[in-house]
């Protein structure tokens, strides 16, 4: 039997370097950076005072205030890339809501509401009835099914910074499996509050480049010290492709490979050798039914700390026969910071739209190359390139690794 391909119908993205799919890859190409100081909260007292902030958002230009009030960032910019992604892809939904399901990657849920909520309590606040429902992970996805009457398979997965890609896997796996005929994955996170930051900064997870917030991520680079918390969400529309050929659908690429490995290694750093990230790009490819060669680039996971990228640029070499083989890779949170749970779903976008535009964006602030990061990282400009498919990586606290291949589309 004929396995069944699926395409990629629709998009949504909300990142600190743009609102909105456009905004967001002319970001990218020009090589805008999002880091800065933290607004969010007093992070005075704090070893690190910078973060990936969204500061062009405003919830009232995509939902009303009274559902704004009822959901944590996190639901609100997941919301806001699934309204975008559904509108773009044209999918009718009132016309086969049964047929249409939502998967819902997130890190860490509402833990910004979690620690205000605290605080406030500790302080001799009541709290109140919302708090619940704007705490839990599961309520970004029903808010979605909510306001868009979406009443198909709903699931919400937390598998740490690689549940945007894992997202995408298992939507595949219910299209493939006949529970639905269009899915709606996506991502969303939002962990700016002082007890994370503390804690990350703590475990040495995070730079502290406080004087210099524009340089501050700059995955590959010799002088790297650790990721930028961002924020912010992202969507894909995913269908089988006789679903969307019957709708007259514009089909923007093919979701051709997916896989899921574990480390089995550590609960916070990576398997030295990139042993299980290789597994992972390995049996995407399998999965695609494509060769190494035929990957034209791939977007990194490339967070900017010392041992996961020199971990990753391992796991490539193992994976692609080397450091000639390895074809042009770039981290995008060297611009937009670490998105967690939505970064996987960005990331994705940013491979298609490398599919659709011919340009490979760029791995900003990698100026002192790294020697045991010794691949081809796309430095600091977007390149030209005509690529046939790319493969996008998330690997995850936990020794999550996911990843997820695009390739163009042909009838």
């Amino acid at each position: 039997m004929e396995e069944i391909k699926l395409v990629i119908t629709g998009m949504g993205a909300v990142t600190p370097v743009g609102v909105g799919v456009k905004a967001y890859w002319r970001s990218l190409v020009e090589g805008r950076c999002g880091v800065g100081p933290i607004t969010r909260f007093d992070a005075s007292g704090l070893p690190v005072q910078i973060a990936a902030e969204l500061k062009d958002f405003d919830p009232a230009d995509h939902m009303p205030k009274s559902l704004a009030r009822t959901m944590d960032p996190f639901m609100q910019f997941a919301f806001a890339a699934a309204d975008e992604a559904l509108r773009d892809g044209g999918l009718a939904v009132a016309a086969e809501s049964d047929r249409i399901g939502i998967v819902m990657g997130t890190a860490m849920d509402g833990v910004t509401t979690v620690a205000q909520t605290q605080a406030a309590f500790d302080a001799g606040s009541r709290v109140g009835p919302r708090f619940v429902p704007m705490a839990i992970g599961n309520i970004a996805a029903a808010q979605i099914a909510i306001a868009h009457g979406i009443h198909g398979p709903s699931l919400t997965l937390n598998t740490a910074c690689s549940a945007g890609g894992d997202a995408m896997m298992t939507a595949a796996m219910l299209l493939r499996t006949g529970e639905a005929d269009a899915v709606l994955a996506v991502g969303g996170e939002s962990i700016l509050c002082p007890i994370v930051v503390s804690g990350l900064s703590q475990a040495k997870a995070l730079s502290r480049c406080n004087d210099d917030p524009a340089h501050a991520c700059r995955p590959f680079d010799l002088n790297r010290d650790g990721f930028v918390i961002g924020e912010g969400g992202g969507a894909v529309l995913i269908e089988t492709e006789a679903h969307a050929l019957a709708r007259g659908a514009e089909i923007y690429a093919v979701l051709a490979g997916y896989a899921n490995t574990s480390d089995a290694h550590h609960v916070t750093a990576p398997c030295p050798d990139g042993a299980g990230a290789a597994a992972c790009m390995k049996k995407a490819l399998a999965r695609a039914g494509l060769r190494p060669d035929e990957i034209g680039y791939i977007n990194a996971h490339g967070t900017s700390t010392p041992l996961g990228d020199k971990a990753e640029t391992l796991a490539v070499k193992a994976v692609f026969d080397g450091r000639d083989g390895a074809p042009p890779i770039s981290s995008t949170k060297s611009a937009t910071g670490h998105l967690m749970g939505a970064g996987g779903l960005t990331e994705a976008i940013a491979c298609v739209m490398a599919l659709r535009e011919g340009v490979l964006p760029p791995t900003l602030h990698l100026d002192t190359p790294d020697p045991d990061c010794d691949l081809d990282y796309v430095p600091n400009r977007a390149r030209r390139a005509d690529i046939s498919a790319a493969m996008s990586n998330s690997l995850g606290f936990g020794g999550q690794n996911s990843s997820i291949i695009l390739s163009r589309y042909q009838k």
